[in-house]
């Protein structure tokens, strides 16, 4: 009797151990349970959809986990005519996580794969209408407005998306020389800018200087001092000493006096 009934046992065993598995789930802090009965959506008897202990009848309820953490999805390279009709490759890094696991479920058949198509396309439309100098220089703006466009999109689904990246762009060979020797022209430009602003301050400065010693005359005699004691500091073995002309003029003038007062 024991030999006959020790099978019938361990299969009884085996079908309570199957009973509990798909009667009692528990689920982690970051997933939900989407549960359908008899094709309807419905909760958990005990437990609701979670987290925890989800209590759920075998064979009448369908239980799908959906998780609520954040999903980092690469969009793949996609061929761009921006446009300025310069032909690139771009790519981006898209963050988005499930707000309404019944939507998520129920409103679109993969909502990965979904996210990530529509990832694609409006990449595509918008970098499309950008010029390429700003997909260059205005990433954050173009990062936001794909945001938008795409969180609005997966709305529907209980997607939110929290941020886009465009992470690379890759220029023709030619564009690349184009872009270096413009940013070389660029830099020319600016060196001779701050140069010739430069020459224009020493410029007014010097005027600045000549206006006072034309208004102080012992100012440029001072001048004059220093310019010999700067001089005489040289380690020279001739010395040339520059004369103001003020200095020569009483003289010149008495000259002149004198050759005026000779007789014919």
């Amino acid at each position: 009797m024991s030999m006959f009934f020790s099978p019938m046992l361990i299969l009884l065993l085996v079908l309570l151990a199957i009973m509990a598995k798909l009667t009692f789930n528990v689920l982690p802090e970051y997933e939900r349970a989407v549960i359908f009965r008899l094709g309807r959506l419905a909760r958990g008897i005990y437990g609701g959809n979670g987290p925890g202990l989800v209590i759920v009848l075998p064979f009448i309820d369908k239980v799908v986990r959906v998780s609520l953490r954040t999903v980092t999805m690469d969009v793949p390279a996609q061929d761009v005519i921006t446009k300025d009709n310069v032909s690139v490759k771009v790519n981006a890094v898209i963050y988005f996580r499930v707000v309404d696991q019944q939507r998520a479920i129920v409103a679109v058949e993969d909502y990965l794969y979904a996210t990530s198509m529509m990832s694609q396309t409006t990449l595509r439309s918008v970098l499309g209408q950008s010029q390429l100098d700003d997909l260059l220089s205005k990433r954050e703006e173009i990062n936001a407005e794909l945001q938008r466009i795409i969180d609005q999109q997966t709305e529907p689904w209980g997607v939110k998306v929290t941020a886009v990246e465009v992470k690379n762009v890759d220029l023709p060979q030619e564009m690349q020389r184009a872009i270096a020797k413009q940013a070389e022209a660029e830099r020319e430009r600016r060196s001779k800018v701050i140069h010739a602003e430069g020459e224009y301050q020493a410029s007014q400065r010097l005027a600045d200087a000549a206006n006072i010693m034309n208004q102080n005359p012992i100012a440029l005699q001072l001048r004059y001092l220093q310019t010999l004691v700067e001089i005489s500091a040289e380690k020279n073995s001739t010395t040339i000493f520059p004369i103001p002309i003020d200095i020569l003029t009483p003289f010149i003038k008495g000259m002149m006096e004198k050759k005026d007062t000779r007789p014919a």
